[in-house]
C-alpha cells in the first residue's frame, strides 16, 4: 500500500482545508518548463497541502505562466489512494492568496465542491462576513497559509530540487516525487502536530 494511503488511514491527513502556493527552483541549463524570471532561467513549482502541510499533489511548469493558470492543473494531481473505492481528490476547503482571485478559479471550485477562502484582489467589501460566517474566522484561515511555505522548505532541503540541472523536465519531476515521499514517511513515523 502506497504511504498515502497509510497516512490517511492512520488520520494523518487534515482534509478539512488544503493549501495552494506557488514557487521557484533556478535552472542552470536550458530545458522544457524553463522560463525566463527577473532572477534569470527558473521552473515553478505549484504544491497543495492538506490541513497538516503535508503535500496532497504538485506540478512542475515554465516560470513565465501565470500560477492561477497552474491552480486547476495542480489541484487535478491530488489522488491519494484509499484501500477500498476511488481514490482521495478533494479536500473541504481551499486556502490561497489573492493571486488566485479570479470569477474562473472560484467557478472551477464550486464546481469541485470545495470551499474557497481566498482574499479578493479588488473590492474588499467581498472579504466581509456572509450568511452570519465571521470575518475572523476567515483571516485565521488564511493566517496559516505558512503551511504551504513550511512545506516548501521541507522540500528545499533536497538540495537537488533547489538549483535544476536536468534539461528534461521528466527527469526532474522523479526527483521531485522522490523528495515529497521522505516527507510523508517522516510524518508516518510521527504523531500528528497540534496546532
Amino acid at each position: 500500500m502506497w504511504e498515502g494511503a497509510a497516512l490517511d488511514l492512520q488520520g494523518q491527513f487534515d482534509w478539512t482545508m488544503a493549501f495552494l502556493d506557488g514557487s521557484f527552483a533556478h535552472a542552470k541549463k536550458g530545458g522544457d518548463r524553463v522560463g525566463l524570471t527577473k532572477k534569470g532561467k527558473s521552473t515553478k513549482w505549484m504544491l497543495v497541502v492538506d490541513g497538516n502541510g503535508l503535500p496532497l499533489g504538485f506540478h512542475l511548469d515554465c516560470a513565465t505562466t501565470a500560477e492561477v493558470k497552474l491552480a486547476e492543473r495542480t489541484l487535478d494531481t491530488i489522488r491519494v489512494p484509499r484501500v477500498r473505492g476511488r481514490p482521495r481528490r478533494r479536500p473541504e476547503k481551499l486556502v490561497a492568496d489573492r493571486g488566485y482571485d479570479t470569477d474562473a478559479f472560484r467557478r472551477a471550485l464550486r464546481r469541485r465542491g470545495i470551499r474557497m477562502c481566498i482574499p479578493p484582489k479588488r473590492r474588499p467589501r467581498r472579504w466581509r462576513a456572509k450568511r452570519g460566517r465571521p470575518v475572523l474566522a476567515r483571516r485565521e484561515e488564511y493566517r496559516q497559509r505558512y503551511k504551504a511555505e513550511r512545506s516548501f522548505a521541507w522540500l528545499g532541503n533536497f538540495r537537488r530540487l533547489l538549483i535544476r540541472w536536468e534539461h528534461i523536465s521528466g527527469v526532474y519531476r522523479r526527483f521531485f516525487t522522490v523528495a515529497v515521499l521522505p516527507v510523508c514517511l517522516r510524518r508516518a513515523s510521527s504523531p500528528p502536530a497540534e496546532g
